[in-house]
């Protein structure tokens, strides 16, 4: 939302012309028009500056939010509907009533704007593959989009709202949980990257369509066995997935399931996966910092099927009774129990020590092999 700073459609003291703020309504589709007033339930009435100024806000500060948004400047075409106006006075409002600064208003219109524009797109996309059979032959699949969307729009909306009201939910309860106001944003997680080996040689072999069936079916796999097991899908990238879990114990059984499961489908590539236990900042639902970092290159240089952790990871699972420090003091911990009548202590994983390496801007570490101890998965 920007003044054309070419000076088309508006003076030096931002007064449009009429007829040139309409001029960028030329030459589009008209289904593209009827749907977008279909979704958004208002016509456009607004150039960015009236929008602007009917809001009360600074063209500036509106530029800022519709950018931060996603969405591309459009001169001064007539773009903007009264809903428009109405989320730049929120916006604005929440500055002005000193709940958000104005960087962190810009940072919710970001990250609202990126969630939901991936969002959009995946089901417009699914919508139209899977959904749309033509009524008639010879229909199009633009033309079948305007039904589609009429129906399925209020129900979408209302379970958007829903699932965003559980997950601020769940996430205002770890808030709650922390330990103090720095652990709410440097907390101490268990990171791990699922990987699909040899993803770039399958792309030269596999048509588009079934290379797109494959990742979707990894990642859907992917963030089921993550949220069952609490787990946090923090973002996919095709062939790898990134996932978080407040427990060491957690992401041990999360990362091993993942293995098992991969290897039990034909279809699937081999998976590796690489973990790091330790301090990661937290920013727009992402992760960042040195343990994200270790955890991917542990990934790149774990065995096919196989899981890697760092030394922290190793060392929490043993802290926590999770997995003994090595198979010697499991078999002398069985043995004291044995003597003294007492039940021998259980281990869900084992850990098993390998080379020291060099990783590359993260100086030397020791990867440790985790395996599950009982055959069985728990």
């Amino acid at each position: 939302m920007t003044v054309d700073d070419t000076g088309s459609g508006a003076d030096a003291d931002g007064r449009v012309d009429p007829d040139a703020a309409d001029s960028g309504d030329s030459g589009e589709d008209p289904l593209a028009l009827r749907l977008e007033g279909l979704i958004l339930g208002a016509e456009r009435r607004y150039t960015p500056f009236q929008a602007a100024r009917t809001a009360g806000v600074s063209m500036e500060l509106a530029t800022r939010f519709w950018r931060a948004m996603g969405f591309a400047d459009v001169g001064q075409a007539k773009a903007f509907t009264e809903a428009d106006v109405l989320a730049l006075r929120r916006l604005a409002g929440l500055v002005e009533a000193g709940l958000l600064s104005e960087a962190m208003a810009v940072q919710v219109a970001r990250s609202t704007g990126q969630t939901t524009a991936r969002l959009a797109g995946w089901q417009m996309d699914s919508f139209l593959e899977g959904l749309t059979e033509p009524p008639e032959p010879g229909m199009s699949r633009t033309e079948v989009t305007y039904p589609i969307i009429e129906l399925l729009l209020p129900e979408l909306e209302e379970f958007l709202v829903y699932v965003w009201r559980r997950q601020l939910a769940a996430s205002a309860g770890r808030v709650v949980q922390a330990g103090d106001d720095e652990e709410m944003v440097d907390r101490r997680l268990a990171v791990g990257f699922a990987d699909l080996v040899g993803f770039t040689r399958l792309t030269r072999r596999m048509e588009e369509e079934e290379l797109g069936e494959l990742v979707e079916a990894f990642e859907t796999t992917a963030a089921d066995l993550v949220a069952a097991r609490g787990g946090r899908l923090i973002k996919t990238l095709g062939d790898e997935v990134l996932f978080s879990a407040d427990d060491a114990g957690v992401a041990a059984e999360i990362a091993l399931r993942l293995i098992e499961t991969m290897a039990n489908d034909e279809t699937m590539p081999e998976l590796r996966v690489g973990m790091a236990f330790g301090t990661v900042t937290t920013r727009m639902g992402d992760v960042f910092g040195t343990t994200v970092n270790l955890a991917s290159r542990l990934t790149s240089i774990a065995p096919r099927d196989a899981v890697l952790v760092d030394s922290d990871f190793a060392e929490e699972l043993i802290r926590s009774g999770e997995a003994p420090a090595s198979e010697a003091e499991a078999a002398e911990a069985a043995a004291t129990a044995e003597k003294e009548g007492e039940e021998p202590p259980t281990y869900r994983f084992a850990l098993q020590p390998m080379w020291q390496r060099p990783v590359r801007g993260l100086g030397v570490v020791e990867p440790w092999l985790l395996t599950r101890r009982d055959s069985s998965p728990a």
